[in-house]
């Protein structure tokens, strides 16, 4: 490829960071480091690797790492210097074409691949490939339906011969048989007759698909999906015929069967859902106040129920307030909005769930993303943004979804109050679970008090539905006012509320329920970690069983269901890609024999899928 200046690499660069991000462009400096500084996550991040790759024409995939937008200059400086000679237009304008019909990424267009049994590129898609590259070469109009070509090389090879004219000169145009022609690892060769051949994709192949048809990414991805369903390798969604306790009959709709399964799916982890007096007083409620309001809070959807409930939650929580929302998520994107703006820092774990993700991006606010756990890393933001006049607010998950590790709270507050930083934790995963009354995190750490806010889900060990918010009076009662997610949505019903209170009561009276459940998480995480299972540094109900290739995980999740067990089966994007896993929930219902049986079945699978070595 020809050399290009570094500088108009930098301006090209930066302009596609802010428009995937909306930053002014003067914010966007050489150093700026994409997630403690700018707060771009994985997701925008490969959108911005995709954009870049596409706008250079560069075939090679970036290096892996790059994290300020002055290593990614320079990464795209050399990639472009290696190349040696001027780009190809004809392959360019075959390659953009095909990306652009196909929603395929660079890296997964071998030369050589065929377009139907491949790629599954129809005569449909073809002519729109070979119209769109007509256009870009100007050759002639109707040159679409006579192309017949059966790989890209040919393609490239059968439209170079049409510029013949003087006029089409190509300078630098390389022969057919010049093409790189080595192994893509994105497309492993086909495996012997008679067996279908991987589909190397993922769910990341599908975030950034670019079309005049807003659904033509939909139909992409549908067609990934009925691949992945039909090797039962996506189990996703599957209906229950009962209720759920450590056993649950699901009905597999691809069958058409129903079976019964050990279930390690559930976040019921202290059993109150099927607990009959939380079931007769959501029944009786029902009877009483109807099946729902139909309203907001502030627009007749207030009962006298809902305020008990949030008395409840402030006095189970130890704070002076609680404001209830129709949803986990809805607290998240409600809270973050109200009390952080454009103009504010928002400091946030990398492995936070995607409702505080969501929230960051609703607000508008400055995002830095610090690494995982690491308070070096989070002290060394606060210290970068302390020279700023506006308000910090650092959010963090109480127990990590799909690691069951906890966040380090005891120094998120510390720094907090060392760089006048407010602190929200989010206790989805940890209320009902740890501290000795269950209360969450805080409780956990002896810092009931010290936390500016706790949020949780009424969905998981409640065994509810709806989101809360505690914390001291006068920034609750804002919340009622500013959050929109609770102004101008239905609250949930009297009935789900009376269920809540109910819970409540059946947890208080009964703690032994928390006792069971850390016995079941502590047998069943020794007889998991002695079989050799990666269980990183869990600490919580949540048993991760790291595996790392997509493909593997899915396997063993497959395996794991054919022996009569369903748990999650985590990939991007649960986690991100290289970091798949079996998600496994312990609840205070499983028995010892339940356990025992469990993790026979995750060893079984682990063998035969290759996760773990064989017993021989």
């Amino acid at each position: 490829m020809t050399d290009v200046a570094e500088g108009t690499v930098h301006r090209q660069i930066v302009d596609i960071v802010a428009s995937r991000t909306l930053y002014d462009e003067s914010y966007l400096l050489p150093d700026s480091h994409f997630e403690a500084e700018l707060g771009i996550d994985s997701v925008i991040y490969e959108s911005i690797l995709a954009t870049v790759r596409e706008r250079f024409a560069l075939d090679e995939a970036l290096p892996a790492g790059l994290s300020t937008i002055g290593e990614l200059t320079a990464a795209v400086q050399e990639a472009l210097a290696g190349g040696g000679e001027t780009a190809d237009p004809v392959r360019e304008a075959v390659l953009r074409a095909a990306m652009r019909h196909t929603q395929y990424a660079r890296e997964q267009l071998p030369l050589d691949a065929d377009f139907e049994g491949e790629l599954g590129i129809d005569s449909v898609v073809l002519v729109s490939v070979v119209a769109d590259c007509a256009r870009e070469l100007a050759l002639p109009d109707d040159l679409a339906g006579t192309v017949t070509a059966p790989t890209l090389r040919d393609l490239i090879a059968e439209l170079r011969g049409r510029l013949t004219a003087p006029t089409h000169d190509v300078p630098g145009a390389r022969e057919a048989h010049d093409e790189p022609g080595e192994p893509d690892e994105h497309h492993p060769p086909l495996p012997a007759s008679g067996e279908s051949p991987w589909d190397s994709r993922s769910m990341k192949d599908f975030v950034e698909q670019r079309d005049g048809d807003l659904f033509a990414k939909a139909r992409s991805f549908r067609t990934y999906l009925r691949g992945r369903e039909a090797e039962r390798l996506y189990w996703y969604g599957m209906p229950l015929h009962s209720r759920c306790g450590s056993r649950a009959l699901i009905l597999d709709e691809l069958t058409g069967r129903k079976r019964e399964f050990l279930m390690f799916a559930s976040n019921n982890y202290l059993g109150v859902a099927n607990h009959p007096k939380v079931i007769e007083a959501v029944c009786d409620a029902t009877r009483t106040f109807g099946a729902t309001h139909t309203g907001s809070r502030f627009i007749g959807g207030t009962n006298m129920l809902h305020k008990e409930l949030e008395r409840r939650l402030a006095a189970f929580k130890g704070r002076p307030a609680c404001v209830v929302f129709p949803g986990g998520y809805a607290a998240n994107l409600g809270t973050i909005s109200a009390l952080v703006k454009s103009y504010d820092t928002l400091v946030v774990d990398k492995l936070n769930h995607m409702s505080i993700a969501d929230g960051a991006r609703l607000s508008g606010a400055v995002r830095k993303i610090y690494q995982h756990n690491d308070m070096a890393d989070l002290e060394r933001i606060l210290k970068r943004c302390d020279d700023r006049a506006t308000g910090k607010l650092i959010v963090a998950d109480g127990v990590f979804s799909m690691h069951g590790d906890l966040c380090d709270l005891p120094e998120i507050v510390r720094l907090g109050r060392e760089y006048g930083a407010r602190v929200m934790v989010d206790d989805a995963h940890a209320t009902g679970v740890l501290g000795e009354r269950g209360s969450g995190t805080a409780e956990h750490f002896g810092l009931k008090g010290e936390v500016d806010l706790e949020l949780g889900t009424m969905s998981k060990a409640l065994a509810g539905m709806g989101g809360f918010v505690v914390g001291e009076e006068d920034v609750v009662e804002y919340l009622r006012f500013y959050a929109n997610s609770y102004v101008f949505a239905a609250n949930i019903p009297a009935g789900v509320a009376a269920g809540l209170i109910a819970s409540l009561d059946v947890i208080e009276a009964e703690p032994e329920r928390i006792t069971r459940l850390w016995s079941n998480i502590r047998f069943l995480h020794r007889q998991l970690a002695d079989a050799g299972f990666d269980l990183e540094n869990t600490e919580s109900a949540i048993l991760p069983l790291v595996i790392g290739d997509e493909r593997r995980a899915m396997e063993m999740g497959r395996a794991v269901r054919a022996r009569g067990l369903f748990c999650q089966t985590v990939v991007f994007p649960g986690v991100p890609l290289g970091d798949a896993r079996l998600r496994v929930s312990v609840t205070c219902e499983h028995t010892r024999e339940d356990l025992e049986a469990a993790a026979g079945i995750f060893v079984e699978a682990a063998r035969e899928t290759g996760v773990l070595p064989s017993a021989g």
